[in-house]
């Protein structure tokens, strides 16, 4: 994945380094509207958080509306733990909430317009200085694990040798959102046979995953195991679940920190190039 893409574990809570960049970009633009606003006699702070709602509420809007099909009812379409935003559309209407706040109010113009474009040039600039640390492919691992059928499989060897797409779920038994993403998962492998779906395991005996598979009826193939999380170790993935998305040819294009809807996992594939 993305170095951006990696994750960091605090505790109970798992965060991508782009959702840390962004809250320290958020926490820039604070301060900077504090010190500003103090200048002009005006509160920045409030315009700040509207500013982000506005474009928050128009991304996961714009992003339901795209993926509409895919949500069976409202509460999945305002359940936004499955991560699914039009970064897109929330950048533009953010954009044009600030142009209209600046011109209705001509002493907040400065600073508010201040504030943001330190949030920018803070996380812009963060960003690209790590990408450019990180400039690097990231092919599909050439690691073994054992099979839950038998023997070992080598994930590099095993996406060569098929030729397609393949998406690798790390997941557990334990994990609550990787129990509720499961169904999502298993009813793609079976739609799509022109992608491979590989689940890996993380830390658990192959007679817990069939206890597991057992009490919710599911039948999932290409079921690994990795019981000291090499896998999560080797791309950056710290979290469960987190689900990464590699094209034909075995480079990484996507990848999901989080609970998958079949909104935001249509929205992987569709990155993939397949049919």
């Amino acid at each position: 994945m993305s170095i951006l893409s990696q994750t960091v574990s605090l505790g109970p809570l798992g965060f991508t380094l782009s959702q840390l960049l962004m809250v320290f970009a958020l926490m820039v633009a604070l301060v900077v509207g504090a010190l500003l606003g103090r200048r002009h006699r005006v509160v920045v702070s409030d315009a700040l958080f509207t500013l982000i709602l506005v474009g928050f509420v128009a991304a996961r809007v714009v992003f339901v509306l795209r993926y509409r099909e895919s949500y069976d009812s409202l509460l999945a379409m305002i359940d936004i733990r499955d991560g699914g935003f039009d970064i897109t559309a929330g950048v533009i209407a953010a954009l044009l909430w600030l142009c209209w706040r600046s011109w209705r109010s001509q002493t907040l113009r400065r600073p508010l317009a201040a504030a943001v474009l330190s949030a920018v040039v803070a996380w812009g600039g963060l960003s690209g200085l790590i990408l450019l640390m990180d400039n690097q492919a990231r092919p599909v691992p050439g690691l073994e694990l054992a099979s839950m059928e038998a023997g070992q499989v080598n994930l590099r060897a095993f996406q060569e040798d098929a030729g397609r797409p393949m998406v690798v779920n790390l997941w557990a038994t334990w994990c609550p959102p990787c129990r509720r993403e499961m169904p999502v998962l298993a009813e793609a492998q079976t739609e799509r046979d022109d992608i491979d779906f590989v689940f890996v395991n993380v830390g658990e005996e192959p007679e817990t995953i069939n206890d597991f598979l057992g009490s919710e009826t599911l039948e999932l193939q290409n079921i690994l195991l990795d019981r000291n999380n090499r896998l999560g170790s080797m791309t950056g993935a710290h979290v469960l679940p987190t689900t990464l998305f590699y094209n034909a040819d075995g480079m990484l294009v996507d990848s999901h920190t989080g609970e998958l809807s079949r909104a935001t996992l249509r929205q992987g594939l569709e990155k993939l190039g397949s049919r």
